[in-house]
């Protein structure tokens, strides 16, 4: 079994290096904030997936929203990866990337009639439909360019996934899917429709599972319902059972499901049901395969709390505002055990007071122009960020080895405002 590792970030002579390079020389030449990457945790992480999948017919298709640039998207179709989209723009990020039409995943409860033409011309592999206007709508686009769409229905399993209610999606009360007992009723619906060809089944009950259980729920109901649509005469060819696979946000421990135990109960629900099993993971790929390196701007002493202001705000990182997460927080420098240590709050400059990233964190005293490390920070950060309170939208760096490249640079401050335009009656 290939393992994924997490020693692509690791200290060497008291210094957090990325891979081969000293974090310390990168902050040097890029200001802080920015977003580290390393490719080689990226390959790590697709392997040791596509590895643990080798005795199922599976396919995998990375979930572009989780870390859309264009470099990690490069990164993973150079080995093989075909991509999960939910907007055109991810679509043609993708296709930026060299990934070719037919091994892109259309999803989304909101594909426009533009989006499903885009697709239709360039190129798709399926489209994970939503609705019954959807369907009728896709038939449509699809003939207005002579072309027949191949179309996998999303299910809504009514599975509570055990994650943030934030991030759940297969619950009835969720926005996502077909209701499971309306399935059959939807299916002959597009069976009829000349422009509309059946492929398959799809769901994703939602991100960062750290059990098996509902996952085994979710997909005992998929297969079940992909035995009777078999018999009503549905050519089902392939189960596309999403992503969600939760990773460890702790460095000190592995991923909270074994993915021998993963694979293990795909084998036992599908393995004898003649289907290709597709697989979209995002997080479990990009997340901890990315750092966010910042700087303290001060280290202000209250009488009941301390807080260690960096430069890094939400409007950078905003998981730990939306979600509560928890992310480890590490100084670029490592300290000797008998250093003093102080109680902190870390937060950002944002005027907000869920501008919070860690609170009752014991760290090294640090002071101005230090530097920060916030873990796990690969995916849904930079992709989630914002230029709130006018901050520009900070790099992206990514390296492999002893190279490192920015991938994405900084606007300067006239560039961010400049986008704005006073009209002729205001002047």
């Amino acid at each position: 079994m290939i393992e994924k590792k997490n020693n692509h970030f690791e200290f060497r002579k008291n210094v957090l290096h990325a891979e081969e390079i000293s974090i310390l020389e990168l902050a040097k030449s890029t200001k802080t904030p920015f977003y580290i990457y390393s490719a080689g945790a990226l390959e790590d992480s697709y392997n040791s997936l596509v590895y643990s999948l080798k005795e199922l017919n599976h396919s995998l298709y990375y979930s572009v929203k989780s870390n859309s640039n264009v470099a990690v998207l490069r990164v993973l179709s150079l080995l093989g990866a075909g991509m999960d989209v939910v907007s055109s723009g991810e679509y043609l990020r993708a296709r930026k990337a060299g990934v070719p039409g037919e091994k892109i995943v259309f999803s989304g409860v909101g594909k426009t009639f533009e989006e499903m033409i885009l697709a239709l011309k360039q190129g798709i592999r399926q489209f994970n439909v939503e609705s019954i206007p959807e369907i009728y709508q896709l038939n449509l686009a699809a003939s207005k360019v002579n072309k027949v769409a191949p179309v996998s229905i999303r299910v809504n399993p009514d599975v509570d996934a055990q994650t943030h209610k934030k991030i759940m999606t297969g619950k009835a009360e969720n926005k996502f899917g077909i209701p499971i007992m309306l399935a059959e009723k939807v299916y002959e619906i597009a069976k009829n429709l000349e422009n509309i060809s059946i492929v398959g089944v799809d769901l994703h009950i939602g991100s960062q599972i750290t059990h098996l259980a509902p996952f085994k729920e979710a997909f005992q109901k998929i297969a079940k319902l992909i035995y009777s649509l078999r018999n009503k005469g549905h050519n089902i060819k392939r189960v596309d059972i999403g992503g969600g696979l939760g990773i460890s946000y702790s460095r000190a421990q592995g991923d909270p499901i074994p993915l021998k135990d993963f694979s293990s109960m795909l084998k036992s629900i599908f393995g004898g049901m003649d289907l290709e099993i597709q697989i979209e993971p995002g997080r479990y790929i990009s997340g901890n395969s990315g750092l966010l390196i910042s700087s303290v701007i001060y280290l202000k002493e209250g009488s009941s709390h301390n807080f260690l202001i960096i430069d890094a705000g939400m409007n950078d990182f905003i998981r730990p505002a939306l979600y509560e997460a928890n992310h480890d927080l590490i100084p670029i420098v490592s300290s000797m055990d008998e250093d003093p240590k102080i109680e902190v709050d870390v937060v950002g400059p944002i005027c907000e007071s869920s501008d919070v990233f860690v609170s009752k964190a014991v760290l090294p005293i640090m002071r101005a122009g230090d530097l920060i490390a916030i873990y796990s920070a690969g995916a849904y950060g930079a992709v989630m960020a914002s230029e709130y309170n006018t901050r520009p939208l900070v790099p992206e760096l990514i390296v492999k080895g002893n190279m490192s490249s920015i991938i994405r640079s900084r606007p300067n401050l006239f560039e961010t405002i400049n986008r704005d335009q006073i009209p002729y009656w205001l002047r």
